[in-house]
């Protein structure tokens, strides 16, 4: 069972504006992480026992700031998700918010039985390629959405992607690094370091969608392989990748294309839609 969702032509409802609001609405239960981005929690919806994820933001931590459509002014990450969320259901939905005196808290859909990708594929080592290959193109339906709503991503990778494990549905969450989409280059860089493509690390910029596609062939390496292609920083040249035994040559081809050195040899999203090894995906 999945967890609650906007209908396709909502709006996030404006935030609340105390802890009262909060309790009257949601039981907060366990820690599930927490980092400099403040603390992730378990809970649940009064209303109907729906399982959520609430996630505490501290105020002095929020280094980015952005307009929502009501003209009000909240942290970039509420305002990146209020633009994803349109009951699109690879991406998270953000159901909720508050604005406490010191922090922000943000409250989000979560599928009853779920893992993220990093510790569903650890489970497994790695992935049979056809598994690989109906939840890669998931994954890219969800990247095709956030472009068409105006939003980069930019920290694609396993543990930032959730499996319901009933439904097999896959969920891209966490847009703390996101921003808008622009087709200027970036010249600050946010995410993952050893996601981030080469000429971040040769010129210090870098296309978002480019990068995105370097991204997504590591993601997809890991996938199939069980490890990262470039580990510790070695190795980040076309011709070095090493693939497994019984890998086909349409999936080596696909990871090779999104690992191009030149962003210029690079795949589109849409090309990669139409390439051969993702036709007659079988999706929830």
């Amino acid at each position: 069972m999945s967890g609650p969702g906007p209908s396709a032509d909502s709006h996030v409802s404006p935030a609340g504006k105390s802890q009262e609001a909060l309790e009257e609405r949601y039981r907060m239960g366990s820690l599930l992480g927490s980092g400099g981005f403040g603390s992730i929690f378990s809970g649940t919806r009064l209303a109907d026992s729906a399982p959520v994820t609430i996630k505490r933001m501290p105020r002095n931590l929020i280094q980015h700031w952005g307009e929502l459509p009501d003209g009000a002014r909240a942290p970039l990450e509420i305002v990146l998700l209020d633009k994803v969320s349109t009951g699109f259901p690879g991406v998270i939905q953000l159901l909720e918010w508050f604005e406490l005196p010191s922090c922000f808290l943000l409250v989000m859909e979560r599928p009853e039985r779920c893992q993220d990708l990093r510790d569903f594929i650890a489970a497994w080592r790695f992935l049979p390629e056809e598994e690989a290959r109906g939840l890669f193109r998931q994954v890219l339906e969800a990247v095709r959405h956030c472009s068409s709503c105006g939003v980069l991503h930019r920290d694609i990778k396993l543990a930032n992607i959730i499996i319901d494990l009933d439904s097999g549905q896959l969920k891209l969450i966490d847009f703390g690094c996101g921003t808008f989409l622009q087709d200027t280059v970036y010249t600050q860089f946010a995410g993952t370091p050893s996601y981030s493509p080469p000429e971040w690390t040769y010129c210090k910029c870098y296309h978002g969608e480019a990068a995105t596609i370097w991204s997504l062939g590591i993601l997809l390496y890991q996938m199939v392989c069980g490890k990262h292609p470039f580990r510790r920083g070695r190795g980040i040249i076309r011709g070095q990748l090493k693939f497994p035994q019984g890998l086909s040559q349409e999936c080596r081809d696909v990871i090779s294309w999104c690992l191009s050195m030149r962003s210029l040899d690079m795949p589109s999203v849409e090309d990669l839609f139409y390439d051969p090894w993702l036709q007659d995906v079988h999706l929830p």
